[in-house]
């Protein structure tokens, strides 16, 4: 009876949803070009309340598997980009302009890949309906910038400090508080991203399986409530719905097989080692191990995490020999060596581990951890041109990754060139959210007439996007300019008496 009452729940809410989809949708606030200021302006406010976890195998595990659910969604009109944001807060976020967010706090509770890709489907389904462009409200009292801090504050963490920071003035807080998606919008997104599932041959159920996650962890918190469950609501009503689809296709599901979680385990654990006590981690990993449940997968994966822990603690030996260990067991991932080479260099073996990042380059010319690894070799070495184009691959391929600004800048300045040192350390020090630090660099650019014209233009560039940031509502210069206002206001109050 259940399961009957699953299945035509499921079928009137999907022929709802598809009527909605189909159906003439209220015109949207904001335009296309208006939604790709806010979300430029937004990255920028990201990187300046919290550190991204940018390291090139994890950026390009996590647009990887963006560009899968990519693949099946249609209606694009944004060049997608996957963060992982360095914070404890249980949170994801899709934000205009196909910015999509994952704070680690919610990577830590998801148990497989198809669990990651269940909530970035969703989250894709939410840029695909412009969910919050529609909400988005265009007038003369809101601008870009006092939107981009609303949907900064949600985005990052409203109930968390750095997310208080950035709604700043009841003109960003009363946007944020209609930037909320609606149960519609959540089961828009979900019958979306479920479609999506599907067609890429993932398994459905890690949706439910994401989702009781959620309604344990809004019980525990008791009162607390996550950010991912302020702006996605009702964990209970979507589990329901999520239940009744699964209902509907029934055995047509059980062919489908489970997704290979080692890159998932990996990039999970790669992440973990960051973040975690260290002490707590490794009791964490050590259960792992010991567990008979544990898959033999799992047991190898822990290892794994155990040498990146050992690997922080500078414990190179036995960092070493875990990985050998993992090696043997999979020994066609040359991910692993890029690892191994890490350890190597960090040790101090230079040779050893540019044969590792090498050997790994040679499996996978298109591994980008193996080029970064092979950039820090090679300046390691002296060894100047094969470092500098190795750094020049991946800035065209993470072109927002400030370490690579941060060696070309050491790089040139070696070299006596000043003038492009400037230029790469003033994207560094953008990237990283250190602003007046980027101004000056690119102000010397600007000055250095003996540099090339695509360079001092490419700078002003850059001061332009400096000062539309310190113009915006929440920024430094304003609330600088805010408190000498209210100063001289108080003054005059003073003279009144």
């Amino acid at each position: 009876m259940k399961k009957n009452v699953q299945k035509i729940w499921a079928m009137v809410l999907a022929c709802s949803l598809l009527h909605f989809s189909l159906a003439a949708r209220p015109a949207f606030a904001f335009t296309v070009g208006e939604e790709r200021e806010v979300g430029e302006i937004l990255l920028y406010q990201t990187r300046l309340a919290f550190p991204l976890i940018d390291d090139p195998d994890i950026y390009q595990y996590i647009n990887d598997l963006g560009a899968e659910v990519l693949r099946v969604s249609s209606a694009h009109f944004f060049d997608y980009r996957f963060f992982v944001i360095k914070n404890k807060e249980f949170n994801a976020f899709a934000a205009p302009s196909g910015l999509i967010f994952f704070h680690s706090g919610l990577i830590e509770t998801m148990h497989s890949e198809d669990e990651l890709v269940s909530v970035m489907a969703h989250e894709v389904g939410h840029v695909v309906s412009r969910h919050i462009a529609s909400r988005m409200k265009k007038g003369t009292k809101v601008g870009i910038g006092a939107m981009a801090l609303a949907i900064a504050g949600l985005a990052l963490g409203g109930g968390g400090v750095a997310g208080q920071a950035l709604v700043t003035g009841s003109m960003a807080a009363s946007q944020a508080l209609n930037l909320h998606f609606s149960r519609q919008d959540e089961e828009e997104a979900d019958l979306l991203s479920y479609g999506w599932m599907k067609k890429m041959g993932r398994d459905t159920a890690s949706m439910e399986k994401m989702l009781t996650t959620m309604r344990r962890i809004t019980r525990y918190r008791m009162g607390q409530v996550p950010q991912y469950l302020l702006t996605h609501p009702d964990p209970e009503a979507r589990l329901g719905y999520v239940q009744s689809l699964i209902a509907v296709d029934g055995a047509s599901l059980s062919t489908q097989s489970q997704a290979d979680d080692f890159a998932f385990l990996r990039a999970k654990y790669r992440i973990l080692s960051q973040l975690e006590d260290e002490g707590q981690f490794r009791n964490f990993l050590a259960m792992k191990i010991a567990d008979p449940k544990s898959s033999s997968l799992e047991k190898n994966m822990a290892r794994y995490g155990l040498s990146q822990v050992e690997r922080e603690a500078n414990n190179y030996d036995r960092s070493h020999d875990l990985l050998r260990e993992v090696i043997a067991a999979y020994p066609d991932r040359s991910i692993l060596l890029v690892d191994l080479g890490r350890v190597e260099l960090a040790a101090g073996n230079k040779d050893k581990a540019l044969a590792l990042f090498l050997e790994a380059k040679r499996q996978n010319p298109e591994d980008l951890w193996a080029v970064f690894q092979l950039a820090m070799v090679y300046l390691e070495l002296g060894q100047l041109k094969e470092a500098e184009a190795n750094l020049f691959t991946l800035a065209r391929e993470i072109p927002e990754y400030s370490k690579i600004y941060y060696e070309l800048g050491k790089l040139r300045s070696t070299q006596g060139e000043k003038g492009e040192a400037s230029f790469y350390l003033g994207k560094y020090y953008l990237y990283e959210g250190r602003i007046e630090l980027a101004r000056d660099n690119f102000e010397k650019v600007i000055k250095e007439t003996s540099l090339a014209r695509d360079i001092r233009d490419n700078a002003e560039k850059m001061l332009e996007t400096i000062e539309r940031l310190e113009d915006g509502p929440g920024s430094k210069k304003k609330q600088e300019e805010k408190k000498r206002k209210e100063e001289a206001e108080g003054k005059n109050r003073l003279r009144l008496f």
